[in-house]
């Protein structure tokens, strides 16, 4: 669980800070004005919907754990083209790419959290995944500011997205790990229901009959 919050926190650290420099982004590097900052926006917002769309639309939490790293990949991934691109129409669907990862990790893990966790302790859960999502990202502009002051625009998106990148890779290599901690979680829940089945069938077996 723990892994889930820390990929959390360093993607809302690192990676949603972009939303900072995106006027500078927009005026310095791509030329254009406030419709350009706009349009960049909306397109990471249309990204951010169609990722929440595709979540909606799934019918198990099963895959989530793929999902995530994944999703964080392409979230830095996105960054760093974006970062490298000068030409308005390509940035605009590297910033549909940008809403997408973004917003399908964050969703995908506070699914994960709110699943695996105990109902007693869901809201103490949640207020560490707040406190990922949001405590975290206030200090993550500061230091995009600073870096953006030192280093320029462009190279601190691009760190940003190298980050993330480490991050999810991070994250893979603790997967089998992190699933087999929470099979007896979903089997118990019924998410796995053949495991479930197979898990009853023998606890009946070692049973000996009653006379």
């Amino acid at each position: 669980m723990h892994n889930v919050i820390l990929l959390l926190a360093l993607v809302s650290l690192m990676g949603t800070p972009y939303t900072v420099l995106m006027p500078v982004f927009a005026k310095e590097i791509l030329h254009g004005g406030s419709h350009t900052f706009g349009f960049l926006m909306g397109a990471s917002g249309l990204g951010a919907l169609m990722g929440a769309v595709y979540l909606a639309s799934r019918k198990s939490v099963l895959g989530l754990w793929k999902i995530i790293p994944l999703s964080a990949a392409i979230f830095g991934f996105g960054l760093i083209a974006f970062s490298l691109s000068r030409i308005f129409i390509l940035s605009l669907l590297l910033m549909v790419a940008i809403g997408l990862g973004m917003i399908t990790q964050m969703a995908s893990s506070n699914t994960i959290l709110q699943t695996i966790a105990d109902d007693d302790k869901r809201g103490r859960v949640m207020s560490f995944y707040s406190m990922a999502f949001m405590g975290t990202a206030p200090f993550g502009s500061i230091l995009a500011g600073w870096l953006a002051d030192l280093i320029g625009v462009p190279n601190t998106i691009a760190i940003s997205g190298v980050t993330c990148i480490i991050g999810a890779l991070i994250f893979v290599k603790k997967l089998p790990e992190l699933k087999k901690g929470v099979r007896s979680i979903y089997v118990k829940l019924g998410i796995i229901p053949e495991i479930s089945r197979g898990i009853q069938t023998a606890t009946e077996l070692t049973v000996p009959p009653q006379e």
